[in-house]
């Protein structure tokens, strides 16, 4: 999906989807003994502290773990000490942490993660987001485009007046316009 528009720039937001975005995202978990045996007991890549200190600020060692995974997810007592760990890796990467507490289901945590849209306006005027994948039945599609769409709409100063164009677009199709305005 594409969109054009003026009054967004500079800013970002997301927001989450109702079905899975990305079925073949893989996560890490940066955590604590307690994160890191749950993470063991659902099969998810997991790191404890002691590993990460390993990794002692070596710049290639934390780019390839940034490469290695999609997004990671970070607990509590150790989200504010992995700056100081790994160094700006991670964060160059744009694949700085999420909190994930105790209280918080970790299955739960990381299908958050997997639905959510990241809608980010620098200071280009077009924006693209996924919205779906080959395997997603129509009514998913149908609703995640909805809510694509109407949630950055409802962030523009004077919403649909402020949109140029509104395309989607498959892998390997041409692109369809579904809503063509005239904002100045």
């Amino acid at each position: 999906m594409r969109q054009c528009g003026r009054s967004w720039t500079g800013t970002s937001a997301s927001r989450k989807l109702k079905s899975t975005l990305h079925p073949k995202f893989s996560m890490y978990i940066l955590g604590d003994q307690q994160h890191c045996d749950e993470a063991k007991a659902v099969d998810i890549l997991h790191m404890d502290i002691e590993a990460l200190k390993k990794l002692n600020k070596n710049k290639k060692l934390v780019k390839k773990l940034a490469k290695k995974c999609d997004a990671f997810l970070a607990s509590e007592s150790l989200i504010k000490q992995i700056p100081r760990i790994l160094g700006r890796g991670l964060n160059k990467a744009g694949k700085f942490p999420s909190l994930l507490t105790h209280s918080e289901k970790m299955v739960a945590k990381v299908d958050e993660v997997k639905s959510k849209i990241m809608f980010q306006m620098k200071k280009v005027l077009c924006l693209a987001v996924a919205v779906g994948h080959v395997k997603m039945i129509d009514d998913e599609l149908v609703y995640n485009i909805h809510l694509a769409v109407n949630f950055p709409v409802s962030l523009l100063k004077k919403n649909w007046q402020n949109l140029w164009a509104l395309y989607i677009k498959s892998t390997m199709g041409k692109p369809q316009c579904l809503y063509s305005g005239s904002a100045q």
